[in-house]
């Protein structure tokens, strides 16, 4: 089990970094959240699990019973998670906004603009400066 985590960890954020270089917007944020979520299991991969107790003191106790779980990846798990699905939510809300709006989610689609014409301008610049030479 603990050289499975990490594997399957890095197979899934392989496959995110795969997905983040693709064109589309949506596949861009699926990655994002696969990445999210492998880094998510390398944590708790590394917090080395185990089914000890839970970290709980006991009423008159000082400290938690000898072998107790470590509590620190798995809260830093819960906040992870929940920064994800807010970067999730946002980036989704974001993805339709631009769809409703510019009616594509291809990226290289997103980066052009039709009422650009900066090329025309340095194309006829350079036409003109070919014939004076």
């Amino acid at each position: 089990m603990d050289t499975i985590l990490p594997i399957l960890a890095g197979a899934i954020f392989a496959t995110g970094i795969y997905m983040l270089l693709r064109q589309s917007l949506i596949l861009t944020i699926i990655g994002i959240i696969l990445i999210s979520n492998s880094v998510n299991l390398a944590l708790f991969s590394l917090g080395r699990i185990s089914t000890e107790n839970p970290p709980l003191i006991a009423a008159g106790s000082v400290m938690p019973e000898a072998p107790f779980a470590n509590p620190l990846p798995q809260a830093l798990i819960l906040t992870a998670i929940v920064i994800g699905f807010g970067l999730l939510a946002f980036a989704l809300a974001l993805a339709y906004r631009s769809y409703k709006e510019l009616g594509t989610v291809n990226q290289d689609e997103l980066l052009e603009d039709p009422e650009d014409t900066s090329s025309a301008i340095v194309t006829h610049t350079e036409n003109n400066e070919n014939r004076d030479s």
